[in-house]
């Protein structure tokens, strides 16, 4: 035990718990303030987003944010889902109508698509029963547009062919003819194709050039749009997709193209987090995504387009049938936590451990102040047992014994009191046994030479007085 108290009582021990504590600390600090980095699955590869991600994830670095993103690419938005269903991705772009993950809640919408069937004034087309053996140019032939192109004909009895037939289209069919845009002016003029049909961004640069080309193809240079009178009730059947309304004079005003108000489905490009992404870190995304869109756009136009879900309350944000993180409600709301309520939990836990702590470390303390005070009683008490030796004895060499045992108690005290404090009143009452010991040996061993002294002095002259009564 004194082995152990000693070690404790060292200086250097004092400085290597110093150091730990220092690097527990310092630990601590740098977990705290490290920037967080998520996985995000991007797709398509040929469409607008992985550059937008890109753009962002530029942003976050350069801006040194908390938040850092991993990109993970991928060719088709079904792999994209597919990562965020299996935990391989924090994040992903997703396009719900496609395939929506059971784990997937929004963060943001990147980019809002509408289905836009448009043809020359000249041709009729202005309501789905219209399109019955029609030609339809499509530029970007994709999957997920061809499925959605394909319920929403069936849905007003229509079957689509994908294939560019050379006989006349059969009664209730609709063909779709893949065309390049520079090839999309001669289609119409050689009346291969009657109408262009696209799902894209009303607001996008590619549909302002696509409805320019039909306006072009046009005498009038008036250009019909095929109008959803019921757009709500084909999202009622597929609540994936959303209803949009495109205003009158979104490609122009003179003529206004369109007249009026346009109603279609769309379908959207979705920034999505996992559903157990915490809400904190959700906001953080949320938050750095709208802040930064001004100078993201400055790199790439896509980020005009990211626009935040509607929905009219909290509960329903989070009840729709696409829900949102609550996390980005928390951001839309102004509900961000603060710091203290970010970490409550962690800061209650290390105020509970910090007690228990310093608790334990005052109890140490305590500890090794009574091992050093006991230390110092005992060498007392070792002193005053001494002195009652030295009072009982006349041999010289047991005397110089207690005498050399007397420095070497005095040696240790003195040495725990320049070590550690301790109390006055042990340590007086350490000096006064000093003292006190030291005197009583001095004396024993005085004694002890005197006694040497005269013994034979008196033994002399007894023997010189003896002598001297003989001699008369």
């Amino acid at each position: 035990m004194k082995q152990l108290s000693g070690l404790f009582l060292r200086r250097e021990f004092v400085f290597l718990a110093l150091a730990i504590l220092l690097c527990a600390g310092a630990a601590v600090a740098y977990w705290a303030s490290r920037a967080t980095v998520l996985t995000v699955a991007v797709a398509p590869r040929d469409g607008t987003e992985p550059a937008l991600i890109q753009t962002y994830a530029d942003a976050l670095a350069k801006r040194h944010k908390e938040i850092r993103l991993r990109i993970l690419p991928f060719d088709d938005v079904r792999d994209s889902a597919e990562a965020l269903r299996e935990g391989r991705a924090d994040l992903a772009v997703v396009r719900p109508d496609v395939d929506l993950p059971d784990n997937g809640l929004t963060l943001a919408i990147l980019r809002d698509q509408a289905m836009i069937i448009a043809a020359p004034e000249a041709s009729g087309i202005d309501r789905f029963p219209d399109l019955d053996r029609k030609r339809l140019a499509i530029l970007a032939h994709r999957d997920a547009d061809e499925a959605l192109i394909r319920a929403l004909l069936e849905h007003y009895g229509l079957t689509l062919i994908t294939t560019d037939p050379e006989a006349p289209i059969p009664p209730r069919h609709v063909a779709l003819v893949e065309t390049a845009e520079a090839d999309l002016a001669a289609a119409f003029a050689r009346k291969r194709v009657d109408a262009v049909i696209s799902v894209i961004a009303p607001t996008a640069p590619a549909a302002q050039r696509i409805i320019g080309i039909v306006q072009d193809a046009s005498r009038s240079r008036k250009v019909s749009f095929v109008d959803m009178e019921n757009a709500d009730a084909f999202v009622a059947r597929m609540p994936r997709l959303q209803v949009v309304t495109m205003p009158a004079e979104t490609f122009g005003g003179s003529p206004k193209i369109p007249a009026a108000d346009v109603h279609t489905v769309g379908a959207s490009y979705r920034l999505m987090a996992r559903a157990n992404l915490a809400r904190s870190v959700a906001a953080d995304v949320t938050q750095h995504l709208f802040e930064l869109r001004s100078g993201m756009a400055n790199v790439t136009a896509s980020a005009d387009y990211v626009q935040a879900p509607a929905y009219d309350s909290t509960v329903g944000a989070t009840s729709a049938r696409l829900p949102i993180h609550p996390g980005a409600v928390d951001y839309f709301e102004r509900e961000q936590q603060s710091f203290i309520e970010r970490y409550e939990t962690w800061i209650y836990l290390l105020a509970f451990l910090g007690g228990g702590i310093g608790s334990a470390l005052a109890w140490v303390a305590q500890r090794l102040s009574r091992l050093r005070r006991e230390r110092v009683e005992e060498a007392t008490d070792r002193l005053l047992a001494i002195r009652h030796e030295a009072q009982g004895t006349q041999d010289r060499n047991r005397l110089h014994a207690l005498a050399r045992e007397i420095d070497d108690l005095a040696g240790d005290i003195a040495k725990h009191a320049l070590e550690r404090p301790t109390e006055a009143r042990t340590m007086s009452a350490a000096s006064i046994a000093i003292d006190a010991a030291r005197s009583t040996v001095k004396r024993a061993i005085a004694a002890g030479h005197y006694a040497g002294e005269t013994a034979p002095s008196v033994i002399d002259a007894v023997a010189a007085k003896i002598s001297a009564a003989a001699a008369e």
